[in-house]
């Protein structure tokens, strides 16, 4: 199927036009780029180098960081390329194949969560069967189902694109090529575009979240019903971190994906967009290092070789 295009390239606006800004923000999303790579580069060699890391939870957090480097790798440095040039372009091709693996990362990177909460529900709920309901092929099949789950969204999102037609301007007003802000170029009709994208975004939404808002309904109870206020302790603390980056990435991707279009606004948008595709990759290996005893006692083990 033919991208139908009389444009060749989009001139991504992003941030600013002031060049003092430009290279303060250059800096700032260069360091956290760097952050982004080392920290989760660190959490999958870790967890890969240290035989107690071996266990369902720190196989899911593996994925976690290679889809997080993935995906802030997707945006960030087309974005950094673009803040010293003059003409910040894209081409169209390419703006693309950046939607396309957009929308597949996130979705991805939203199921595994939802593997990952029932992880937890299985080692806090029935701890007995534990080892048996969290296989190694069950882990694999809840990995594999999270990206089979993210190509689907991303295909049905991206397939409709390739029957637009874009004639101009080919302004986007965005930092990368999502898909709502480049939906307002098309010159053809979106209506089955929007339908598909709020249909696809609540579908997906709900069936990723509601694993989630179950398994943690079930936690709670159990952990309620432990007796020593230490075991409480330990059994929240196990949870914390996950519960952190699901509000995180939920709770902005959601917005971004389903609001009407009369609350649409530049600095909002890009502010969401920030949060769920730049700052929560950064963010996630911190979170579960600095919250998780193991994860620590592992890297100075590794340091201290």
């Amino acid at each position: 199927m033919e991208f139908q295009t009389n444009v060749t390239e989009f001139f991504l606006m992003g941030f600013t036009h002031d060049p003092h800004l430009q290279i303060f923000l250059f800096l700032v999303f260069f360091i956290i780029y760097l952050i982004t790579l080392v920290g989760n580069m660190a959490i999958m060699l870790v967890i890969r180098v240290d035989p107690h890391l071996h266990t369902p939870m720190y196989y899911f957090l593996s994925h976690l960081s290679f889809i997080d480097l993935c995906y802030s790798s997707t945006v960030v440095p087309k974005m950094l390329a673009n803040f010293p040039a003059k003409h910040k372009t894209i081409s169209v091709h390419s703006c693309l194949a950046q939607m396309f693996f957009i929308l597949l990362l996130a979705v991805t990177e939203i199921f595994l969560l939802s593997a990952m909460a029932y992880d937890r529900y299985a080692a806090i709920c029935h701890p007995l069967r534990y080892v048996g309901t969290m296989s190694p092929r069950v882990c694999k099949q809840l990995v594999g189902g999270s990206w089979i789950m993210g190509l689907m969204y991303s295909l049905v999102n991206t397939v409709p694109v390739l029957k637009l037609h874009f004639c101009g301007p080919n302004e986007i007003r965005h930092f990368s090529c999502e898909l709502p802000p480049l939906l307002h170029l098309s010159c053809s009709t979106t209506f089955t575009n929007q339908v598909a994208l709020l249909s696809s975004a609540v579908i997906f939404g709900f069936s990723s979240f509601l694993p989630t808002l179950v398994s943690y309904i079930f936690i709670i109870s159990a952990i309620l019903r432990i007796q020593s206020a230490e075991g409480r302790r330990k059994a929240f603390s196990t949870c914390s971190s996950h519960l952190i980056v699901v509000g995180l990435l939920h709770g902005t991707a959601i917005f971004q994906y389903t609001k009407p279009s009369s609350v649409s606004s530049l600095v909002v948008e890009q502010f969401f967009s920030v949060q769920y595709s730049i700052l929560t990759p950064m963010l996630n290996p911190i979170i579960y290092s600095l919250k998780n005893k193991d994860v620590k006692r592992a890297v100075r083990k590794i340091l201290v070789k």
